[in-house]
């Protein structure tokens, strides 16, 4: 008990200092001063080509996306494809303007910042809005410098984002324990960095802490690989865990090694996947599957969910999140990266060579 208290005030301690007026949640300072230095890297080169495309493009925000569940050729499908194409546009003209100084660049991501906060309503999928961790870091690296009135859509978008997907965590649901819970974490959790409020943070904590508990296992295994059969469902379990913990690694505190009272971890779960990774074992994906709309996706022509050998390749984001996390994983980044032409998303290539 005088352990865990203490840890407890530690963490308080800590949070004291970190999060007030807190106006970033993962891509810090550190990363936005190196960016310019960095302007020659092939990562920056296609990031500042593919933002000089998004500039001729106007946003097109929709009320709700909706893919979740959904099978190739229905409308609403198509439609929240096309439309979410805004979100990594607007990552990569924040990351140019970074890079290059130019405003065009910051103007057209506030452009596209604040017409998805004016029509956006978040519907707490986190299948659905997982990818709108980027609309948070393109905040981190744009709301310092866009007009107050942007910055305060943003702001206010961030919170409905944090407290939604905390209110619906301490809700009852069916089978809290999957995927889904990782993606609502990660959503969570840097949505309260970047609202600063240590209220917030500390119910992030807590729903990371739960999940690690929920989903992961003592001997590494997560509830979705036993459910789905297929390591597709360990790497999306655990990139948003990762990035949830990289979110809290930026403001200085440690929840990596955070352990469930059973002893389940994040770095856990990776030193069981790692083997894969490797190419030392390998998994059939989805064989066994127990979700009937697996094979329904099967029956329907996605070759993703019909049975198949798991690709390496699929493992280069994981480690590379976890490199960042713990240096340990790095050899296992360099195999599974030289086993295939895959590489990380153009940001987090950037910003590992910050750190």
């Amino acid at each position: 008990m005088v352990r865990y208290l203490l840890a407890s005030a530690a963490f308080a301690l800590a949070l004291a200092n970190t999060a007030h007026a807190q106006d970033f949640a993962l891509l810090d300072e550190r990363f936005t001063t190196a960016l310019p230095g960095l302007s020659d890297r092939p990562a920056a080169v296609e990031i500042v080509r593919r933002a000089q495309a998004g500039l001729a493009r106007q946003p097109g925000p929709l009320p709700v996306v909706h893919t979740e569940g959904t099978l190739p050729g229905k409308g609403i499908r198509e439609i929240s494809t096309k439309a979410r194409e805004d979100l990594p546009i607007m990552l990569n003209l924040a990351l140019a303007y970074r890079m290059t100084g130019e405003r065009r660049y910051l103007e057209s991501a506030e452009r596209f910042l604040t017409a998805w906060a004016d029509v956006y309503k978040i519907s707490l999928n986190p299948i659905d809005e997982t990818h709108f961790d980027q609309v948070v870091m393109a905040c981190d690296l744009t709301c310092s410098e866009m007009s107050p009135a942007g910055r305060e859509k943003i702001q206010r978008f961030a919170r409905a984002m944090a407290e939604g997907y905390l209110d619906a965590m301490d809700k009852p649901r069916d089978k809290p324990e999957t995927n889904w819970q990782s993606h609502r974490v990660k959503l969570a959790t840097m949505a309260a960095f970047l609202t600063g409020d240590a209220k917030l943070i500390t119910r992030a904590r807590d729903a990371y802490d739960r999940q690690i508990g929920a989903n992961i296992n003592p001997d590494g295994t997560v509830f979705d690989f036993h459910e789905r059969d297929a390591l597709h469902y360990v790497t999306y379990d655990l990139d948003p865990l990762m990035m949830a913990a990289l979110t809290a690694k930026a403001h200085g505190q440690d929840w990596f090694s955070r352990k469930s009272a059973a002893g389940s971890s994040l770095p856990g779960a990776l030193d069981w996947l790692a083997p894969y990774a490797l190419g030392e074992k390998t998994h059939q994906e989805f064989a066994r599957s127990k979700i009937a709309f697996d094979a329904q996706r099967a029956a329907a022509g996605q070759k993703e969910y019909q049975p198949h050998p798991w690709d390496r390749s699929n493992g280069v984001q994981t480690f590379a999140l976890a490199t960042q996390l713990d240096a340990r994983y790095a050899p296992v980044l360099k195999a599974v990266s030289s086993a295939t032409t895959k590489s990380p998303p153009a940001w987090l290539t950037l910003f590992a060579a910050t750190r």
